[in-house]
C-alpha cells in the first residue's frame, strides 16, 4: 500500500521482504528484478538489529531455502542476489531491502557498523515503558511530587527536586514488598537492613551470571568488613543451552558454599511478575557481560525508574547512562577488552569493597542521592516515550531531501541505495 512502513525487527522477519519484492514484480517476469523494484522495496521498510552475538544472526542452506519456500521463491532470491554461496543470511536480507538500519544503543552502532560496513547504520537506544516498570511506591509518590510524569516521562527529569527522605521511604517500601515475595516463593527470610544486590537475565554464558563468585573468600571477606551482602538471582536458560544451565548449577554451589556469609537466593520461573518486584526491589542492579555482546540490555534501566543504581559493565545502555558515583558505579573502563576478565572481578570487588558498601551503610544519604540522580538522569531518558519518538522521526517520516533538517547518516543512506 502507499505510504506503508515495515519495520523489522531482527533478521527473523526478513522474509517480509521476499513478500513486498512478490508484490512489486506482480506481472512482471518472475526473475527480472531490476534496482527500480528493490528501490521500491526499500523505501517501505525499516530495519532494528538488535544483537552482535553470531547465533542471533540466522543462516539457512539453500537446500533447506528450497524445501521450505519451494522453486519459485528461490529462483528470486537467486535473481535479486541472496543466495551468496548457496547460504540466505537472514540479517543482509534485511539490510539490503532497508532504507533505514539502526542499532539499539550507541555502542550497538559502532559494533553493528564493524560487522556490516557496507551498510549505513544508526542507532535508537532502546527503552522500557515507565508506568509499566516503576513500583507502585515509586508510582505514588511521582503521581504526588510530577503528576505529569505519565503523560510525558520527560518530566522524570523533575525528580531531582524530590526530598530524598521521600525516595528512601519508597525504596523501603518496595523492599519490603520484594522480600516478602522472595519468602513466598522460596521460604528465604531476607533482611531488609542489608545491602541487596539483584541480577537477573537470560543464564546464558557471555552474560557471566557467576562473575560475583570468582573468590568466595575474598566476597565473604568484603561482605563480613562492610555490614553485610544479599544476592538475589533470577533468570532461565534455553532448553539447549549446556552452557547456561552449568552456570544456574555453579550459584547454587556458591550458595551452599557461602551459607548465611552472603545469603544467595535462586528465583525459578523467573517472569515478568516477579522481574517488576526485583528491579525495583533491590539495592544494587549488577551486570556484567562480556564486551561488546550486550547490545542494549533494558533491565537495568527498569531498575533506574525505581531509584535503584547499576553497578555494571560500559556495554549496551550503560555506555550513555553511567555516570559514575551519580547514576552509579562501572566496572572496568569503556576501551579496555581483557580477555581473561580478571580485571573485571578486581574492580567488581574493589567497587562494591571501597565505594558502595561504605556509601549504603555509611552515609545512607549519599546513597539515596546516586538513586534519586538514576531516576532524574536515566529513568527521564530511557523510555520507550522516548525511543518511539525517536522513530517516528528518524525511522519512519524522516525529513526528505531540501528540508531543513538533515544528518550525515539520512545523507548517507539516501546516497546508498543501491549497488551496496
Amino acid at each position: 500500500g502507499e505510504g506503508l512502513r515495515y519495520h523489522i525487527n531482527e533478521g527473523h522477519a526478513a522474509l517480509l521482504t521476499l513478500t513486498l519484492l512478490e508484490r512489486q514484480l506482480a506481472g512482471h517476469t518472475r526473475w527480472d528484478v531490476t534496482d527500480e523494484d528493490i528501490e521500491a522495496v526499500r523505501q517501505q521498510c525499516i530495519f532494528t538489529t538488535h544483537t552482535p552475538v553470531p547465533a542471533g544472526h540466522d543462516k539457512f542452506p539453500e537446500s533447506q531455502v528450497r524445501a521450505l519456500l519451494g522453486e519459485e521463491r528461490t529462483e528470486l532470491l537467486r535473481a535479486a542476489g541472496f543466495l551468496e554461496e548457496g547460504v540466505l543470511n537472514m540479517t543482509r536480507l534485511a539490510l539490503r531491502f532497508s532504507r533505514y538500519v539502526n542499532g539499539v544503543a550507541l555502542r550497538h552502532r559502532e559494533v553493528s557498523q564493524d560487522m556490516f560496513p557496507g551498510y549505513p547504520i544508526d542507532s535508537i537506544t532502546n527503552g522500557v515503558h515507565a508506568a509499566t516498570w516503576t513500583s507502585e511506591p515509586f508510582r505514588e509518590l511521582l503521581d504526588r511530587r510530577i503528576p505529569e510524569w505519565r503523560r510525558d516521562n520527560l518530566y522524570l527529569r523533575y525528580a531531582v527536586n524530590i526530598p530524598l527522605d521521600e525516595i528512601r521511604e519508597a525504596h523501603a517500601r518496595a523492599k519490603q514488598t520484594l522480600l516478602e515475595e522472595v519468602e513466598r516463593r522460596t521460604e528465604v527470610q531476607l533482611d531488609p537492613a542489608v545491602m541487596t544486590v539483584g541480577f537477573a537475565r537470560r543464564a546464558t554464558p557471555y552474560k557471566r551470571a557467576n562473575l560475583i563468585f570468582s573468590d568466595l573468600d575474598r566476597l565473604q571477606k568484603i561482605a563480613h568488613h562492610s555490614g553485610g551482602m544479599q544476592i538475589l538471582f533470577g533468570g532461565k536458560a534455553h532448553p539447549r543451552d549446556e552452557g547456561g544451565k552449568t552456570l544456574i548449577r555453579q550459584i547454587f554451589e556458591a550458595r551452599e558454599a557461602l551459607g548465611d556469609a552472603v545469603k544467595v537466593v535462586y528465583i525459578e520461573n523467573y517472569e515478568m511478575a516477579i522481574a517488576r518486584y526485583l528491579v525495583s526491589g533491590v539495592d544494587l542492579w549488577l551486570n556484567n557481560p562480556m564486551k561488546p555482546l550486550e547490545a542494549s540490555g533494558t533491565s537495568g534501566m527498569k531498575a533506574a525508574l525505581n531509584g535503584v543504581p547499576s553497578l555494571s559493565v560500559l556495554d549496551g545502555w550503560w555506555v550513555e547512562g553511567h555516570v559514575e558515583g551519580v547514576t552509579g558505579w562501572a566496572i572496568g573502563d569503556r576501551e579496555a577488552s581483557d580477555p581473561d576478565q580478571s580485571s573485571d572481578v578486581d574492580d567488581l570487588y574493589l567497587k562494591l569493597e571501597r565505594v558502595i558498601l561504605p556509601l549504603f551503610y555509611g552515609l545512607p544519604y549519599s546513597y539515596a542521592q546516586v538513586m534519586r540522580s538514576a531516576i532524574t538522569l536515566n529513568g527521564s531518558f530511557f523510555n520507550t516515550q522516548r525511543m518511539v519518538m525517536q522513530y517516528v522521526r528518524n525511522a519512519y517520516f524522516p525529513p526528505g531531501a531540501g528540508e531543513a533538517e538533515d544528518t550525515p547518516v539520512l545523507r548517507q543512506q539516501r546516497e546508498t541505495v543501491s549497488g551496496v
